[in-house]
C-alpha cells in the first residue's frame, strides 16, 4: 500500500521571522530608526540579500552555509540601506547578536496542529531546509513539537540550495514511485520548484500574503491561509 508523505520547508513556513526582527530592534533598532529604517525593513532586506548571495554561490558551485553568508552580508546591507559608514554604525559583536536572533526563531501558531492533523491521517512529516538540521530541529524542540532528527533533510548535505531542482531530489528519492508525496511551503518559489520535480504542491499565504502566482506558472493543488487549514486540505486532496 502506498505511503503518504508531506515535506515541509521550515524557515518562513513553520517558523516566523519575528524573533529575528525583534533581536535587531533590541540591538540596533534605535540607531536604525534615527535613519528612518525600521528593524523589520532592515531584517527583511538583510535576509533577502543573504538569500540572493547564498543562491548565487550555490548555482556557481561554491556552496556556503547560510549562516556564513548572512553574517558576511551585514555591513553591506547596512550600506545599501543608506548607512554610509556601516562599520562605525555597528560592531562585530552587535552583528553576531543579530545573527544569533536568527537561531532563536519560533514556530508559527498552528504548526503543532498542522502536524497532528497530517499524522492522524497517516502522513509522515519531513522537513527540507537550507539550514543545518540540528539548529533547525531546535525550533521544534523549544516549542515542544515532535520532529525526529532523521526526518530532517538539509541542503548542506547535498551542497546545493533550493530552489535548484537537484536540491529536492534527496527528499524525493526517499519515497517510492507510488507513494503520495506533497511539498508544503509558504514561499511560492519553493513549492513551485518542488512541483516541477514531482511533488504535489501545497502553498500557505501566511508569510508572503500575495502568491504572485502569475510569474511562477505552476498550479497549486492546495492553497490555504494558515497551516492547519493547509493540512486539512492536503488530507482531503489525498483521499
Amino acid at each position: 500500500m502506498p505511503e503518504k508523505h508531506v515535506v515541509f520547508d521550515v524557515v518562513g513556513t513553520c517558523v516566523s521571522f519575528d524573533a529575528f526582527y525583534n533581536t535587531i530592534n533590541q540591538v540596533i533598532g534605535e540607531r536604525l530608526l534615527a535613519k528612518n529604517i525600521t528593524a523589520r525593513t532592515f531584517g527583511f532586506t538583510w535576509m533577502t540579500a543573504a538569500e540572493l548571495e547564498f543562491t548565487f554561490l550555490s548555482i556557481s558551485e561554491r556552496y556556503r552555509p547560510y549562516k556564513d553568508v548572512i553574517t558576511a552580508l551585514f555591513y553591506r546591507t547596512l550600506f545599501m540601506c543608506g548607512i554610509e559608514t556601516p562599520r562605525t554604525f555597528a560592531t562585530d559583536a552587535e552583528r553576531d547578536q543579530c545573527v544569533q536572533g536568527y537561531s532563536e526563531l519560533e514556530l508559527r501558531p498552528g504548526t503543532a496542529d498542522c502536524f497532528a492533523i497530517l499524522r492522524n491521517a497517516g502522513f509522515t512529516v519531513w522537513c527540507l531546509t537550507t539550514g543545518d538540521a540540528k539548529r533547525v530541529r531546535g525550533y521544534f524542540e523549544r516549542a515542544g513539537v515532535d520532529m525526529p532528527l532523521q526526518n530532517f533533510i538539509t541542503c548542506d548535505t547535498a551542497g546545493v540550495a533550493k530552489p535548484a531542482l537537484k536540491a529536492y531530489q534527496p527528499a524525493l528519492d526517499r519515497f517510492s514511485k507510488d507513494d503520495v508525496k506533497w511539498f508544503a511551503a509558504a514561499h511560492m518559489w519553493d513549492v513551485s520548484a518542488a512541483v516541477k520535480v514531482g511533488f504535489r504542491g501545497a502553498y500557505c499565504t501566511i508569510y508572503e500574503k500575495e502568491s504572485c502566482a502569475e510569474i511562477f506558472d505552476t498550479e497549486m493543488e492546495v492553497l490555504a491561509d494558515d497551516l492547519p487549514q493547509m493540512a486539512e486540505r492536503i488530507v482531503a486532496a489525498s483521499l
